[in-house]
């Protein structure tokens, strides 16, 4: 464990910290404090500096939030796995280990099935879901779209470079940007990292209708068709599930708006 330089004079500096899981070990960081715990999962195609610009909005005098993110097996500072794992008891794990009894949940593509996951096993877990451009792994992907078949195909080959201008092409049609860049060439890599070891998150999308979370879902009306769809869809199961359309922006939201974020945060989950 070590101590990180704090963003802003007065707070207390936000902790990093290796968190043993099963089979293996994740990176994450914790801002402590007495304020409600808001928990931070990010995409697929992007790691935990994802929310930088969004924390940067939140964590600032007078914090109200205890902000908790960290890095899935084989992303951002998180080592490779050695055994299989899933996403949504390696969250458990990350709630456990932190004494987190209850908190507010932010997810981002596919991190958006783990939290959903939480919210149906232990509802009293979850205060809030803030879902951004979601996904889920029992959702019906279309079997026939154009970017499954060309991501298996440059997967198989071993194609990082093909993989990464498809990400870009795909998941960044607002900018390939520095920023962006950064994040889909760090997953393309953490793909490779992961291996055969992921294991999928219980079926959650036939029980979206048992969600009791006050929810809210946003997206980019530039995201790709596939994900706007399963937005919908998605929006469409959750009780009550509010649903905001971002103009402009892509799938890399939390790079496109992180002030729209942060204000859904303090709605949701107020301090």
């Amino acid at each position: 464990m070590r101590f990180v330089p704090a963003r802003q004079e007065g707070h207390n500096a936000p902790v990093e910290l290796t968190i043993p899981v099963a089979g293996g070990e994740i990176w994450a960081q914790d801002t402590g404090g007495d304020g409600t715990p808001l928990v931070l999962l990010h995409p697929g195609w992007g790691d935990s500096s994802i929310w930088g610009p969004m924390v940067d909005l939140l964590d600032r005098p007078p914090r109200r939030h205890r902000i908790i993110s960290y890095d899935a097996r084989g992303y951002g500072r998180s080592p490779a796995p050695a055994a299989p794992f899933s996403q949504f008891a390696d969250l458990t794990a990350v709630l456990d280990h932190l004494d987190v009894a209850r908190a507010g949940l932010v997810a981002h593509s596919g991190g958006g099935g783990p939290a959903i996951c939480l919210a149906l096993a232990e509802p009293a877990r979850v205060s809030a879901l803030v879902l951004v451009a979601p996904g889920i792994g029992d959702y019906p992907w279309p079997p026939g779209d154009p970017y499954g078949a060309e991501f298996g195909k440059l997967f198989e080959a071993g194609d990082r470079d093909g993989l990464v201008a498809l990400g870009l092409r795909t998941w960044a049609a607002a900018g390939p940007d520095p920023a962006a860049q950064a994040q889909v060439s760090g997953a393309v890599a953490a793909f490779f990292r992961q291996g055969d070891y992921p294991r999928p998150d219980p079926p959650a999308y036939s029980r979206l209708g048992e969600v009791t979370a006050p929810a809210v879902l946003a997206i980019g009306d530039r995201d790709y068709a596939m994900v706007l769809d399963a937005a919908d869809h998605i929006a469409g199961r959750i009780p009550g599930c509010r649903r905001l359309a971002v103009p402009g922006a892509d799938h890399l939201l939390p790079l496109r708006a992180p002030g729209l974020l942060a204000d859904l945060v303090r709605e949701y989950v107020p301090g």
